[in-house]
């Protein structure tokens, strides 16, 4: 096509997905201690492991946790790896009692397994650390390391050695953070006797990663908010499950990352919304790049295969080191900076000279096949002949030898004039088969030169003597295949090695790609619109994009507007009004928009949010002992104690844990705590003397979910229609609890008895705003919205006069409803 450049890439590693833990007690004497977490064992396999995450590849990572000592205590050092990708990320923080960061770090990284300091058992020596990592993480192995491995000094002398040239600038930013230093000294130390191998001299990518780049959603938060695992059967109806559609394990495995740690900074996101809106435009670059990344391995896998370098060779290994071989051509036709950006990382004449280096080694039409005999044949051949004299001696005996079991088959199937076939697995090798239908045995037996027989159906499986000399003949051919063609591609991959550093930005590309595709592929199923960044929260006939995704239709649609003015809204309703599932949509969106996505809306403004706390109802923790209130209360302590002005806040039905009378002081303390700040927050209650704070401050703002009354015909009940939508003001429903009960099989005394008593104890809510508190009001919204104008409006002249018109209009409206009551007591 006019205008596509091509980009040949090829990558062609040794597969490390079959390793296994090949430590020996030896080693794990030396390295670990001899009490163990409970669900510890030594012999761990790292391949196997049951993961809840749709992500591939994501419970794969290792990760070594160290806390400071003495005045240093609360500093956290981190270091994680990857197994299936080259990349050690380090990072380092200091975190409260709760270790709340902690805690939601690792939820982030979905450990395969955790490493902590021997010493963390000792009373008021990280034991509290300790024991909240085992009571979260109860499913991860655990192993404590001798304290020695955890040595700064050799952990940066680790990163010398083994980061990439083209990161080393890492050096600046970790080589005064201490603790990570030595978590990276533990975790590559351990890895290296886990896995059985070292990586390669200057070949892992390094990177620190700050907790100051992107928002911090707590792993609470994310469980509430059903962002990677739903809570209730771990199906795809999750955020992560409405928006990938990607189609490499790299892109999903950045596209669960960014879910769970969105970004902060605007020109980031507005770059990927840029180039979301170019794939939508442009149908023939969604479709020509959707189809190209398809074609991709996983290129992470391949890395972390090709910098590792086994201690000792093995004929596994060697059959693994020539089992990836892939081409893909990419062409990219693109105008946004960054599609610009990733396709110039491409456009590097060292994919070309890696291309030519392996097409002088391997085979063109070498390619992963289905089926045991058909891997093998491709494994012997992938290696081009005239390399190695001896792989070619090999090669050709091990030809001779197939040969001369076909010819043994035959020589059989007509000295018993029987329909024989050879066929082949990789437990039994080369065998005999036989279909008996037609065809008669004599004296009703097969010949006892068969041996090993297995009968299914009528299908016979045996084998003989000479049959298995044979076998055993291939299968000395075979190792010494095996044996040189690692050998020559070992020596291949010693020269990829020197052009690393493009593998990765091949990486880095195609899974960014994988991703953007994916959110604008999720633009194309439902219909989303761009959003924009503001310092005010707008959110025009938004929906819940996960019960769009459950339903297959647009659920009702909300407007939502939070600004400095009206920051804290309180939003009341009877159960089963939708209060839930309107809090959860506010959040959600705001994490696609800051993801770079776009959003189910009409139209969308959102200010970027460094926190996104919620506190969603919870039942009583067994496991800790805590009743539902004290859970409630653990939750908002976490909020009062992180809290910042740009925080997102979403509080649903606090205190319902206590007393009615508790639970209102509570929750008016609390609101008021919160309304120091100028975080967006807000809070579901069916307390309605919680509404009365809008009389008192005047960026509160009451907001109710309707609900209407219909009567039957035929026998008179009432019942309640739920509307779902949101609306200014207070619930006027009263008793609601009561109509809910009457749905039940609640005898109908038991009903009548409990309206009486309620009519009885119950004080109708009165609201009184004097005229003063209105007028104030009235000028507050004035002028935060004259504010929001000059801050954010693109508006031509004349829209924008039109604008202040209708601003003028509103004003003098809250004007004249402020002098009503006034005039109302003077007539009175």
């Amino acid at each position: 096509n006019t205008g596509q450049i091509s980009l040949s890439a090829i990558i062609s590693a040794h597969s490390s997905s079959s390793h296994r833990c090949l430590s020996t007690p030896r080693v794990w004497q030396a390295l670990c201690t001899t009490g163990r977490h409970p669900t510890r064992t030594p012999q761990v396999d790292h391949t196997v492991t049951t993961c809840s995450s749709t992500t591939s590849g994501v419970c794969s990572v290792m990760v070594a946790v160290v806390e400071g000592r003495g005045l240093a205590r609360g500093e956290i050092g981190m270091a994680s790896i990857n197994l299936k990708f080259p990349e050690l990320v380090l990072s380092q923080f200091a975190d409260t009692g709760t270790y709340a960061k902690v805690i939601t770090r690792l939820h982030i990284l979905n450990p395969l397994e955790i490493l902590m300091p021997d010493t963390v058992r000792e009373k008021g020596k990280g034991a509290k650390l300790f024991s909240l990592i085992t009571e979260n993480f109860q499913a991860v192995a655990f192993t404590a390391i001798q304290r020695k491995y955890f040595n700064e000094k050799k952990g940066l002398e680790y990163i010398q050695n083994l980061c990439a040239p083209e990161f080393s600038t890492v050096f600046m930013e970790v080589q005064t953070k201490y603790y990570c230093l030595a978590a990276a000294s533990a975790l590559l130390k351990y890895t290296e006797f886990v896995q059985n191998c070292i990586y390669a001299p200057k070949s892992l990518k390094v990177s620190f990663k700050g907790s100051e780049q992107t928002a911090m959603i707590d792993s609470t938060s994310a469980h509430n908010l059903e962002l990677v695992v739903n809570n209730r059967d771990h199906n795809e109806h999750t955020l992560l499950g409405v928006l990938n559609y990607t189609r490499t394990p790299g892109g999903a495995r950045r596209l669960r990352s960014n879910i769970l740690e969105p970004l902060l900074d605007i020109d980031t996101i507005n770059t990927r919304l840029d180039a979301v809106h170019e794939l939508l435009q442009d149908e023939e670059l969604f479709f020509g790049m959707k189809n190209a990344i398809g074609h991709f391995l996983d290129i992470d896998q391949l890395l972390s295969v090709l910098v590792q370098i086994p201690k000792q060779e093995t004929v596994r290994l060697a059959i693994s080191v020539i089992k990836y071989h892939y081409v893909s051509n990419a062409g990219h036709s693109c105008q946004t900076a960054l599609l610009k950006a990733y396709y110039s990382s491409l456009e590097d004449s060292r994919f070309d000279r890696i291309l030519e280096q392996i097409k002088t080694v391997i085979n063109n039409d070498t390619s992963y096949m289905k089926g045991s005999l058909n891997m093998r044949t491709q494994k012997c051949y992938a290696v081009r002949p005239n390399i190695n004299e001896f792989l070619d001696i090999a090669r050709r005996a091990y030809t001779e030898i197939v040969d001369d079991i076909a010819g043994l088959v035959t020589n059989l199937a007509e000295k018993h004039n029987l329909p024989l076939r050879t066929s082949f697995s990789s437990v039994r090798g080369f065998f005999i088969q036989v279909k008996l239908e037609s065809v008669a045995l004599p004296h009703g037996q097969l010949p006892v030169e068969f041996i090993k027989v297995t009968k299914h159906k009528n299908n016979y499986s045996f084998t003989t003597a000479d049959l298995i000399k044979m076998n055993d003949h291939c299968e000395e051919a075979l190792r010494e295949i095996f044996h040189m063609s690692y050998v020559v591609v070992c020596q291949l991959l010693s020269t990829v090695h020197e052009h690393i550093n493009c593998l990765y930005k091949l990486s880095d590309s195609v899974s960014m790609l994988d991703m953007l595709l994916s959110l604008a592929n999720a633009c194309t199923v439902s219909d989303y619109v761009r959003p924009e960044f503001t310092d005010t929260l707008a959110i025009k006939q938004g929906r819940h994009p996960i019960l769009e995704r459950i339903y297959g239709q647009q659920p009702v649609s909300n407007n939502s507007y939070i600004s400095e003015s009206n920051n804290f809204v309180i939003i009341t309703g009877p159960n089963m009004s939708g209060k839930s599932t309107y809090l959860k949509q506010v959040a959600l969106c705001q994490i696609m928009a800051q993801i770079g996505s776009f959003v189910p809306a009409q139209y969308a403004s959102f200010r970027i949010a460094d926190q996104i706390f919620t506190r969603i109802g919870v039942d009583d923790d067994f496991e800790t002992n805590s009743s539902t209130f004290m859970m409630e209360m653990k939750e908002v302590s976490y909020i009062i104690h992180n809290i910042s002005d740009r925080s997102l806040i979403i509080m649903d039905e606090l205190g319902r844990g206590t007393s009615a009378e508790e639970g209102i002081g509570i929750c008016h303390s609390v609101c008021e705590f919160l309304l120091n700040f100028k975080a967006f927050t807000l809070f579901a209650t069916h307390f309605l003397e919680l509404c009365q704070l809008e009389t008192l401050y005047l960026n509160v703002e009451n907001q109710h979910m309707e609900v209407r009354h219909t009567r039957a015909a035929s026998s008179g009940a009432e019942s309640i229609v739920y509307t779902y939508l949101l609306s200014q003001g207070i619930s006027e429903e009263r008793n609601y609890g009561l109509r809910a009960a009457e749905m039940t099989a609640l005898p109908q005394s038991v009903i009548q008895e409990a309206k009486q008593i309620a009519s009885r104890v119950s004080q109708q809510l009165k609201q009184h705003s004097d005229p003063k508190t209105l007028r104030n009001r009235a000028v507050y919204r004035l002028a935060t919205r004259l504010l929001q104008a000059a801050r954010n409006s693109r508006l031509d002249s004349a829209s924008l006069r039109l604008y202040l018109q209708d601003l003028r209009r509103q004003y003098e409206a809250e004007l004249q409803v402020a002098e009503e009551p006034a005039s109302i007591d003077m007539e009175g």
